[in-house]
């Protein structure tokens, strides 16, 4: 086993808990959970992290982590005060900081997909946080930092998955955005990318979909003729005329090929259980 301290901020969410599973048989992982369910008490490398009234410096003291992976959600303004608590240990300490952030930085943008070193815009609320807490990342010295953005993430567990599910049984339809243009990922392969720049020691900004484009309606529809005999019902949202597009695609930063993706894969994988 690699002897690298890991912390996974967040490792109770469901991106989060993927990326503890993907790791912690091959470096010495922790977790923190908000909520005690799944065990997640019982286990000796999680602590119990509340993000509105703990200080993230106590947990920090206690595992002196090599490497941060920050997946928190939760309350926005104290996202914010935990990352500049997260920049201050990294810049005093030999530690690292890769910060899960999202397409959305890039919302404004809807005319074409998104490229590592474009400037960021978003006109979410969303959006702005994590372009407010990359440029916290920015402003560090690289090698001490990794920002990944991140697309729409589906697989069996995903909430975005769950809640189709949900609304088709209860026969209600499922929103999908025709004009909206887009790359996907699921958890399985996001993790696997992520294991590889922790383990190559990887800096800088990777943008982790899939490298082909997809509008929204289609690929939710392909997915849901995984889940079985019948046809569900879908309420079509036109937010705009025209295409919109928000993808994230790489081209500085490329990883190997065994660790790129296609939609197609992502419709094939794990995506419906």
């Amino acid at each position: 086993m690699d002897k690298k301290k890991i912390l996974i901020l967040g490792a109770s969410g469901f991106i989060g808990n993927a990326i503890y599973k993907e790791l912690c048989n091959y470096f010495n992982t922790y977790g923190t959970y908000f909520t005690a369910r799944k065990g997640f008490d019982k286990n000796k490398q999680f602590y119990s992290y509340n993000l509105e009234e703990d200080d993230i410096h106590e947990i920090l003291d206690l595992v002196q982590p090599d490497i941060i992976i920050s997946a928190l959600r939760g309350s926005f303004t104290a996202q914010i005060i935990a990352h500049e608590h997260l920049v201050e240990y990294v810049m005093q300490s030999n530690c690292k900081l890769y910060f899960i952030s999202s397409a959305n930085v890039f919302d404004s943008y809807s005319k074409y997909p998104s490229y590592e070193y474009d400037k960021t815009l978003s006109e979410s609320i969303y959006g702005r946080l994590k372009i407010k807490i990359e440029n916290m990342l920015l402003r560090i010295p690289k090698e001490k930092m990794a920002i990944l953005r991140v697309p729409m993430v589906f697989g069996n567990g995903s909430p975005r998955i769950k809640e189709m599910k949900a609304n088709i049984l209860n026969n209600e339809p499922v929103e999908v955005f025709p004009n909206l243009v887009l790359n996907v990922t699921h958890d399985l392969k996001l993790t696997q990318q992520i294991h590889y720049l922790v383990s190559k020691n990887k800096s800088g900004i990777y943008h982790l979909g899939s490298n082909d484009l997809v509008h929204h309606d289609e690929f939710i529809q392909e997915i849901l003729k995984r889940v079985g005999n019948f046809t569900p019902l879908f309420k079509h949202v036109y937010t705009t005329n025209e295409e919109r597009y928000l993808a994230v695609l790489p081209k500085e930063n490329k990883l190997p090929k065994n660790y790129q993706t296609t939609y197609e894969e992502i419709i094939n994988d794990h995506v419906i259980g």
